[in-house]
């Protein structure tokens, strides 16, 4: 039997859809379920092997359990500082506020912490932060944060879970979300999700790069589906480096070298032994924010001062051995399994690895609300509190933070419209979707969508690289659209067909944000209220509409009115209380 082509799909009802079993994505879980709300969340890998366990060096919160000076102001002043300030300030404020009680919250459902001489939970110094805020458990804080919740998820009630399961559709009725359309990953059969609100924590699109510490699942899913959906984006074009990945041997290149090396007082140095971030950044040396480093690292290389394959030494190998390995565990096994080399001897051969994603879905900063009505994002799939670098520490704050106030408003927004799970959905989009999903199956041959994809992730890395040129961007950005056009030919391998298509809209979105963020053109369209469009440059146009068929504009928590769906670049005007236009030649590592 055609489990994919033919059979009917099944229909699962819920009040709160959530997608993505991440932090964010199970913080919000628990909120909504704790808010009485039904809750499925639905994800395309296991339960637990979610990306954040990659965010090994701690969670950013002002606790001043170490430094009784700091306090949620200067936590705030720091982002906003590390955002370039263009970060929303109002999400900003939120998150310094509330992550020292997300964190105790943490410990109180069973979180293990290292803790100081007085028994308080211990916090290290981080990149750009001003006083020691991570709280962590060694190096393997993402671990440790995913379990927990994990395990106080599938003990709440009205939580359930659907794993390897893949999202492709959002779906729309009355002009807001009603459902989504999914298929396992296992045979191909096809689910169809009924739900009153639906939450995005999907995370990152850091796979549209060869080189990244980001695990397969992040190829910008959540993103792409609210886009299609006619939600507004913003920075996209802000993505991070991080300045330290692991660089030898080839098979290992990008993964994560966490920054807690530095805040445990790891040096970076240079093939001639300088250690070269007194030219970069003197007062912060190698705790200066993640993308002075990553720009100090490739600097370094280019001016014919890198190590033997490209990078920069990383030394920690003054601190005694029984230290490094109680701090940093997870660092020692993976040097000394993955590369033959022992942190506690010798100095770590690194370099700069894509990391983290600053652009995402435009959400309002006091519930995560999307400008479709209906949708909600939290985590690295939404935008807004990282401004243009994010610093080190706040994404697992951030997750919590606003993982548990976009499962509030879900709840609340389900028992608002409780007949929003059964509204009429139109059938033909419905069919449209699958036809679209499931037509490579029906040609005998055609394009590999991997060799697509890598593609993508060479174009991305030689066109938008740490350091990027107007010039270099728009080169980048014909070739991207240029291999929109063999997905029509695709080959059967239609697994990963779902996850092309995100990678090409991501590919084509930060050169599209990056030259409308330095176009005169845009910024007087801006200061009249005129939406920028994509078609020119040969981008997908969003659908916009409300169920009367207009543009619905709101206002957000600054006062400003945005048309729902409106697909444009977020450039903001320089005045009075305003930053000076935040070029993008650098691209902002975290």
């Amino acid at each position: 039997m055609d489990l994919v082509s033919s059979a009917p799909y099944e229909t699962v009802e819920t009040d709160v859809l959530v997608l993505g079993a991440g932090g964010a994505g199970l913080r919000a879980a628990i909120a909504a379920a704790e808010a009485g709300a039904r809750v499925l969340v639905v994800c395309k890998s296991l339960l637990g092997k979610a990306h954040t366990v990659m965010a090994e060096g701690g969670v950013a919160a002002a606790m001043h359990n170490v430094a009784y000076q700091d306090s949620w102001e200067v936590h705030f002043a720091d982002t906003m500082k590390g955002g370039k300030l263009i970060n929303d300030w109002r999400m900003a404020e939120l998150h310094a506020r509330e992550s020292p009680e997300r964190v105790l919250e943490l410990e109180r459902w069973g979180a293990v912490f290292d803790r100081t001489w007085q028994g308080r939970i211990h916090q290290r110094p981080f990149g750009a932060h001003t006083y020691p805020r991570l709280a962590h458990i060694g190096d393997r804080t993402g671990l440790e944060l995913i379990r927990t919740l994990q395990d106080r998820a599938v003990h709440t009630e009205g939580v359930d879970v659907h794993m390897e399961t893949t999202v492709f559709k959002l779906l729309e009725a009355d002009g807001r979300i009603a459902g989504a359309i999914a298929y396992r990953r296992a045979d191909g059969s096809l689910v169809l999700y009924r739900c009153a609100a639906l939450v995005l924590a999907s995370g990152g699109a850091g796979k549209m790069y060869r080189v990244t510490s980001n695990s397969w699942e992040s190829t910008g899913d959540g993103t792409a589906l609210a886009y299609e959906a006619g939600a507004g984006l913003r920075d996209m074009e802000m993505v991070q480096f991080h300045p330290t990945g692991m660089v030898w041997p080839a098979g290992v290149r990008g993964i994560l070298v966490t920054e807690g090396v530095r805040g445990e007082g790891g040096v970076l140095r240079n093939k001639e032994g300088e250690r070269f971030m007194e030219r970069y950044d003197q007062e912060r040396m190698e705790l200066s924010s993640r993308d002075v480093v990553a720009r100090a690292i490739n600097s370094e290389v280019l001016a014919g001062r890198g190590t033997p394959h490209g990078g920069a030494f990383l030394d920690i190998t003054h601190r005694k051995p029984d230290y490094i390995k109680t701090k940093l565990p997870s660092m020692y096994e993976q040097f000394l399994k993955l590369a033959n080399v022992d942190i506690t001897k010798q100095p770590m051969e690194v370099a700069p690895t894509i990391h983290y994603a600053m652009g995402g879905v435009r959400v309002d900063a006091e519930t995560g609300a999307a400008t479709v009505p209906g949708l909600y994002a939290a985590g690295e799939v939404a935008s807004g509190l990282h401004g243009a670098n994010r610093l080190g520490g706040n994404s697992l704050s951030d997750l919590l933070v606003f993982g548990k106030r976009a499962g509030d408003a879900a709840a609340t927004e389900a028992k608002t419209n409780p007949n929003a799970a059964t509204a009429k959905l139109d059938k033909r989009e419905i069919e449209a979707a699958i036809a679209a999903l499931t037509a490579p199956l029906e040609r005998p041959g055609g394009e590999s969508p991997y060799r697509l994809m890598a593609e993508i992730q060479d174009v991305m890395t030689r066109y938008a690289p740490i350091v990027r040129e107007g010039s270099e961007l728009q080169a980048g950005l014909e070739k991207i659209q240029e291999l929109g056009g063999p997905r029509a030919r695709l080959r059967h391998w239609w697994v990963d067909d779902a996850c092309l298509q995100s990678g090409l809209a991501h590919g084509l979105r930060p050169a599209f944000d990056a030259r409308e963020r330095r176009s005169p053109a845009a910024l007087g369209d801006r200061a009249q209220g005129k939406p920028r469009r994509p078609r020119a440059l040969g981008l997908p146009q969003a659908r916009r509409r409300t169920g009367a068929g207009q543009l619905h504009r709101r206002e957000d928590q600054h006062g400003h009115a945005g048309a729902a769906g409106e697909d444009r670049a977020d450039a903001r005007l320089s005045g009075p209380g305003r930053p000076a236009l935040v070029r993008p030649l650098h691209a902002r590592g975290d």
